[in-house]
């Protein structure tokens, strides 16, 4: 794994988007991987680590998480810019044609990547994730997103992991480790805090009053989707899963003991994933 970094550019100045590359670079089978709201990259190491060997797998850190630059003004905490931010990295890759994987935000981002003319999107798999979101589910996610209590150990923050990410499902202790590990910054304290910036909230908490309705973007996307749905997820609904399996190339299978979302790091997930993404025939 090699730790990479781009410059994009918002309303304020050039911003660094940082990502993290497993994988031949000359291979031209790229797979991005994108997280969600207050997470990063690294999420995904389990993930990219088995499809390396058949994939260029590129695994970002939003604006304002992990290693990417926080941004000046905080209301650029939003999809135009995050749609800018990655149209600068697909830019740097050079590829004609990506797969993207992408829970919850970063499968919100995919979605809408896919929707518009002349994309590079051929496949796309949604992580608990759709075009419907209840506004009762935002709010529940508003509660805890940019509350940062500082922690005096990585073991009291992986027992905060544990408690607000609870479903991503049966993670052994390594792998919450292994989250918390990649979770924090240090403080000139000593002590250490979950690495994404706070202010993060102020645009997520502006759109969690109302329902998500991106209907139209997603009749608007044409290329071959696999949704996974967490089966307790209160995000992606199972009427609106059910919904969306109606359309043509469309796959849905749900995970057992999770709810939002799937961590993708169980081998049977990682092999759910990595299986689609070999078979499925690409958009016509």
């Amino acid at each position: 794994m090699k730790k990479q970094s781009v410059k994009w550019l918002d309303s304020t100045g050039f911003h660094r988007l940082a990502y993290y590359e497993w994988g031949e670079s000359s291979n031209d089978n790229i797979v991005i991987c994108a997280h969600g709201l207050t997470r990063n990259g690294r999420d995904f190491d389990y993930l990219a680590s088995a499809l390396q060997k058949d994939y260029r797998v590129i695994c970002p850190d939003f604006p304002g998480r992990g290693q990417s630059d926080w941004l000046d003004d905080k209301n650029n905490y939003d999809y135009p810019y995050y749609l800018q931010a990655f149209t600068a990295l697909i830019a740097r890759l050079n590829c004609q044609e990506i797969n993207w994987v992408g829970t919850s935000m970063g499968g919100l981002t995919g979605m809408l990547i896919a929707s518009l003319p002349g994309n590079p999107v051929i496949k796309l798999v949604l992580n608990d994730i759709g075009p419907e979101v209840p506004a009762s589910a935002l709010a529940s996610l508003a509660e805890y997103v940019g509350k940062q209590p500082e922690f005096e150990s990585l073991d009291s923050l992986k027992q905060q992991l544990k408690t607000i990410h609870s479903g991503f499902g049966q993670l052994s202790e390594e792998q919450w480790q292994h989250l918390a590990q990649h979770s924090h910054r240090t403080l000139d304290n000593g002590h250490i805090k979950l690495s994404y910036d706070p202010d993060i909230a102020k645009s997520f908490k502006r759109l969690a009053g109302e329902d998500i309705n991106l209907w139209p973007v997603w009749n608007a996307v044409h290329c071959p989707i696999l949704i996974l749905r967490g089966a307790e997820s209160p995000l992606l609904t199972k009427p609106t899963a059910l919904k969306m399996a109606e359309r043509n190339q469309t796959t849905l299978i749900e995970i057992p003991g999770t709810a939002h979302a799937p961590a993708l790091m169980a081998e049977e997930q990682i092999a759910i994933v990595e299986n689609w993404l070999k078979k499925e025939p690409t958009a016509q």
